[in-house]
Order: structure tokens, then sequence, then C-alpha cells
């Protein structure tokens, strides 16, 4: 089965009959395209309009990243499995008011659903995050009444930031966070700004592979992004697979101070602690679980899917659209 492929170092990427080539100073590495469904470029890449119009044609996304870990944007094929009728369904349903609160509120919803269990784990566990619990489920039973996204996006907010709070409880005084974004100031904001990048472009890959229209999103504005609705996804997932995956990383001790660099006013990930991020990423998107519907296991990959899947059943009123809950 085709998996993502990582490229941390700088070099050229060619073709070479039906195989993907990436020359760098001191090797070759020879990719079957067969094995191939994402390349994830961190280093300095070259490469040509031969290749792109390969991977066009083999259907495999190109997510390019510039030194920091930021997200710069994305090469895909052009739409393949667009629907027209689907597209004119997820554009009504931005532009009716109503039915783009609906959606919204799921989303909110979804999130803080899953922050709010993930917190109740850790109360479990003896962490004291009591004040948290409840002020996210006062902020909860507000969302239904919401007469408008910006009123949605900030009751999200206020949640988070008492979400975000309890981390010194959660993870250690060493491991402080204060919430920024760009540039992140210390090394746990570094951490959530990536992870939550590698997410981003994980729901588009898998957008790409349905009817959805990535540029129409529903909490987040559609009008001046290049894509919107896996961010609208996004707030459903973090919390299980971002911040689950920052408490593991700290809490076996496999991320440490060194693997942090400053420049200038931000702190970030060095390339040794991009490569171990993006390794127990990939562990938390193959690790299974047992679906409740399904009846079968399943990866949070494919979970990832069957969210979108879920969304294009309520957008042709087929299914409400009911997000994916943390067990």
């Amino acid at each position: 089965m085709p998996k993502p492929v990582y490229i941390f170092s700088s070099g050229r990427l060619s073709r070479l009959a039906n195989t993907l080539v990436l020359e760098t100073e001191d090797r070759k590495r020879h990719l079957p395209v067969e094995q191939v469904s994402e390349l994830y470029l961190f280093g300095e890449v070259d490469l040509n309009k031969r290749f792109l119009e390969f991977a066009a044609q083999k259907g495999i996304l190109l997510h390019f990243f510039n030194r920091f870990g930021y997200y710069v944007g994305s090469f895909y094929p052009r739409e393949h499995l667009l629907s027209g009728y689907l597209t004119l369904r997820q554009a009504q349903h931005y532009l009716d008011a109503n039915r783009r609160l609906n959606l919204a509120r799921r989303f909110v919803e979804g999130g803080l659903e899953n922050i709010r269990r993930l917190l109740r784990k850790e109360e479990a566990k003896g962490k004291r995050v009591s004040d948290a619990l409840d002020t996210i489920g006062e902020i909860l039973s507000q969302v239904k009444g919401a007469q408008h996204v910006g009123e949605l996006m900030a009751l999200e907010g206020r949640a988070r930031e008492s979400y975000y709070a309890v981390w010194d409880e959660l993870l250690g005084e060493e491991w402080s966070l204060e919430r920024n974004r760009r540039p992140p100031k210390d090394p746990v904001n570094a951490l959530v700004s990536f992870g939550n990048t590698l997410l981003y472009t994980a729901i588009l890959a898998q957008i790409y592979q349905t009817h959805l229209d990535p540029r129409i999103g529903f909490l987040h504005e559609a009008n001046y992004r290049r894509h919107s609705l896996n961010l609208d996804v996004a707030e459903v997932f973090k919390p299980v697979l971002v911040d689950r995956m920052i408490f593991r990383l700290i809490r076996r001790g496999q991320i440490k101070t060194g693997h942090f660099l400053r420049e200038g006013q931000g702190v970030f990930l060095s390339e040794a602690g991009k490569r171990l991020v993006v390794e127990e990423w990939e562990n938390s998107l193959q690790a299974t679980y047992r679906h409740l519907s399904l009846k079968r296991s399943v990866s949070y990959r494919t979970t990832l899917r069957l969210e979108l899947y879920k969304l294009e059943k309520h957008l042709i009123e087929e299914n409400p659209y009911i997000p994916y809950r943390f067990r």
C-alpha cells in the first residue's frame, strides 16, 4: 500500500523509468512509485516539470515546507475526483448562513468534546484539571446557542485557552506553554505548531481522495485561503492525534530541549527533532483501533478519510454529520 515519504535531505528529485530518485551528495535513493502516496519535502530539493508531470500522472501529492517546518504549499494533480454536484452542494452549505452555522457548530463541538474526553483520562490518572473541565463543559453548553460563526470561534478560543492553561499540570513546568503561533516562543509551542501542520496536510491528502473541494470550509472562512476545509476537520482531531502525540513524546523522554533551536524571536525544531516527531506522527496515523460501526480494526489515517465521507453524506442530506469521538 502506498505510504507518505518524508524527505529532510537536500538534493534533486528525478524520474527513472517507474521509480522516483532522490540524489543527495552522498547517495541515490530509489523509491518505487507504487509505494509512494505523498512526498513531504523539508529539505532544499530541486525538481523539474517532467518530474511533476510524472507525479501528477501517478497521483502523488507533494507538500513543501520551509526550513522552520512551516507549510509552504502543495502540488497535487488536477482534481480528478471533484464532483460538480457535490461542489455545488458544498458551496450552497457555505453560502446559506444556517447550514454553514450548523456544520461549523458540529466541528467546534467535536473538537471540544474530544478535549474534554482527553482531560477526563488525565483526571483519572490524578491530574488536577477539574477547573478546565468545568469551563469547557460550560462553553460546550453555550456552543449550541451560538448565533454566528464568529461567536463560535470566540467560544472555541476561550475553551482552548482554558485547556492550554493546564498543560503545565499535564507535562511539568519544564515544558510550560503560553500558546502563541508565529513564531513559536517556546519548545511546546513549536511542537504544537509543527504537529498541527502535519495534521492539516494529512487531512488535505485525504480530501484529495474524495469528491470534496478543500477550498470550501465552514468554520474557517473560505474567501481568502487556499484551503480551509482541512482546517475545519483538524479541529476534531487535534486533541486525538496531535496533543496525545506531544504528551507521549515528552512523557517518554523522547523529545529533549536539545531538539530545538532558537532563531531570531522564535523557537523551532531542529532537523533531528523534526525527524523524531515525524516518525511518531506516522506511528500515530498507522495505529489501529476497533471501529464500532464497521466492526473491524481501522487506522487513524483511514479514520480521517471516513470523517470526510461522513461530511459528504451530510452535504447531500443523506446523514447528518456527527464528528469523531475519542474513546
